[in-house]
């Protein structure tokens, strides 16, 4: 004889619902980024209320709120559904015949450094297999937690239960400028650095690089002179000009050709890490993937 359970609605497309409205506070664009009608949302979502007695979510605005009961079962749920998928997934993986995509949200720095080598490297062993990138910009973290992609790469911390982090890479801090800039010609000191007319690059407003805070932490502040959404324009807009530009090592290196490379007067450490869920933990084809992604990194730190 079976017995129903008040809990039979509740499946996997409905958790993955749920945790959709949670991360976008509206029904509206969860229904958007499945490409699905409203009504399909809140059908889901009224299924989940009926069986746990709890509204879930509350008008604000023009959006929606969680409940505290909501927040409680999302986490469990972000769980439960990367557990199930990392079980769904192939453990075993052939390359050279394999298919299906590596998503990896990442910035300007790992784009200009590492990613040329790894997509390379990704075509010749494994040709069938697509690789998207997605512009982090402070949001690694996001695209991690809905599932939006496979691997966060990049100077961030994410934490969770259900997030792994392997660090793969240690860079450093070095300035950059024109050829014919004064400071070119020497040692930088760190007077004449602080003298310097400095570009910032913001990160669209999302990340502060660690330079700044180990000079808060000696009481130094830099006001810039230009400010920058990311590093794409940078070479383009210090050529010919007296700006100096704090950035990575390992983009700087990918700059010499136009720029002048100068190390700085103090040293601040960038850890470049891999951070991936439990939702690919066990994918034959992802774990390969972030073991080509620790192969490139090692061969290019060399």
């Amino acid at each position: 004889m079976t017995v129903n359970s008040p809990i039979d609605p509740i499946d996997i497309g409905t958790l993955r619902t749920l945790v959709l409205v949670y991360d976008l506070r509206s029904f509206s664009a969860a229904a958007k980024r499945l490409d699905v009608n409203q009504s399909t949302i809140s059908y889901a979502i009224e299924r989940l209320r009926a069986v746990l007695g709890d509204p879930l979510f509350v008008r604000q605005g023009n959006g929606v709120s969680p409940t505290e009961r909501c927040a409680a079962l999302v986490v469990w749920a972000r769980e439960m559904i990367g557990e199930i998928e990392g079980l769904a997934s192939p453990a075993e993986f052939d390359p050279a015949t394999a298919q299906g995509s590596v998503t990896i949200s990442c910035n300007y720095y790992e784009r200009q450094t590492l990613i040329p080598q790894l997509s390379a490297r990704l075509r010749a062993r494994a040709p069938r297999v697509r690789l998207t990138l997605l512009d982090a910009a402070g949001h690694g973290h996001l695209h991690l937690k809905q599932n939006q992609c496979d691997i966060v790469l990049g100077p961030v911390g994410i934490v969770g239960e259900s997030v792994y982090r392997r660090h793969i890479l240690t860079d450093h801090y070095v300035c950059v400028m024109d050829r014919t800039h004064p400071l070119a010609r020497g040692k930088v000191t760190l007077s004449a650095y602080c003298r310097a007319e400095h570009v910032f690059v913001t990160h669209s407003g999302e990340w502060q690089p660690l330079y700044l805070d180990h000079l808060k932490a000696r009481d130094i502040v830099l006001e810039p002179a230009v400010s920058l959404p990311n590093h794409d324009s940078l070479e383009r807009i210090m050529s010919g000009t007296r700006l100096v530009a704090t950035i990575p090592h390992h983009l700087a290196r990918t700059m010499r050709s136009r720029l002048h490379v100068a190390a700085l007067p103090f040293r601040v450490p960038i850890s470049i890490d891999m951070y991936w869920s439990a939702r690919t933990a066990k994918s034959g084809l992802h774990k390969w993937a972030r073991g080509l992604i620790a192969e490139v990194t090692k061969s290019y730190a060399a």
